[in-house]
């Protein structure tokens, strides 16, 4: 058979929320026996599964003349060998575009809302019908690339982390995490309930919902709108911000170095974490790095950069 392009076009995809509440209950009708006693209804995951599973057919369907086609779930994604020319299709929510591109290395990726009635898709700017033409043009060059700044952690064990949106450095469980904290030769002891990093792309994420508990606060004690000048980054900018979640200044503990930005100098962080300290990356609690007591993290703009079509 003879393609446009020798280029593999490789198509991540997700499981449904059918497909797990099945492979956790053997079948479809334990499966709804459960949802329905719980108040739900399963005609909801069963009508979300076919939309998005037809999505998927489509597509592979229009892609049949370009390329060749391997489809790949998410599962496999940190696994699996990429190679230099790929064209890598990710057809799902925004939290699939995130967790793909860090796998990447310097493949563009191209993002497809599968369920534009459901998918707000903030990550997602192209449908299933646009996608024939969208792969000619990325082909011919023809298509503008977002560049998407990523975050490092980097461990003195020489283990490192990347992190799209965000990285969450605290304990596994909602026991005050101790460390001391360090950025442009400021440091401090803290006890708190986590620090959160946060990129350009994650400033809409968990970032935003931290400045909105801020804004909340302090409206309330101020008792007049308080609007934050919150120099927001944009999706390539080169720096990062933190902030302390719910610190506890004592005699031994400071709540000075809260929130500000990580530009040329990392963010360092010892850990005084007996046990289950954590480093985790955008949300996902498996991707985890362990931060217990001894175990320094420098949290710095990562010099690997994501790519997305738009």
């Amino acid at each position: 058979m003879s393609y446009l392009t020798d280029r593999k076009i490789v198509v991540i995809t997700k499981k449904t929320r059918a497909d797990e509440l099945i492979k956790r209950f053997n079948n479809l009708t334990q499966a709804a026996f459960y949802v329905e006693k719980m108040g739900g209804d399963i005609r909801e995951y069963i009508e979300e599964s076919k939309v998005y599973k037809g999505s998927v057919s489509t597509l592979i369907i229009n892609l049949q003349d370009i390329g060749r086609v391997q489809l790949l779930d998410r599962e496999y994604v940190p696994s699996f060998m990429f190679n230099d020319d790929d064209i890598v299709v990710v057809i799902g929510q925004d939290g699939l575009v995130v967790n793909t591109l860090k796998y990447l290395n310097g493949q563009p990726l191209i993002a497809v809302n599968p369920d534009p009635a459901r998918y707000d898709g903030v990550l997602l700017p192209f449908y299933t019908s646009d996608l024939t033409r969208i792969i000619r043009e990325v082909l011919a060059n023809l298509r503008p690339i977002k560049e998407i700044t990523m975050a490092v952690a980097q461990l003195n064990d020489g283990q490192n982390l990347l992190a799209v949106n965000d990285f969450f450095i605290g304990r596994k469980t909602h026991v005050s995490a101790r460390y001391n904290i360090k950025i442009n030769g400021v440091g401090e002891n803290q006890s708190s309930s986590g620090i959160i990093v946060s990129t350009g792309l994650g400033s809409t994420g968990w970032f935003k919902s931290v400045i909105a508990g801020v804004r909340g606060i302090a409206q309330m004690i101020a008792g007049y709108d308080v609007s934050p000048k919150i120099d927001l980054p944009k999706w390539d900018d080169s720096f990062l911000y933190y902030s302390v979640r719910e610190p506890f200044p004592s005699n031994t503990t400071g709540a000075n170095l809260v929130f500000g930005k990580i530009i040329d100098s990392p963010l360092e962080i010892i850990s005084y974490m007996p046990e289950n300290g954590v480093i985790f990356s955008d949300g996902i609690e498996e991707d985890f790095l362990q931060f217990n007591s001894g175990i320094t993290a420098k949290i710095s703009v990562a010099s690997k950069k994501g790519y997305l079509i738009v």
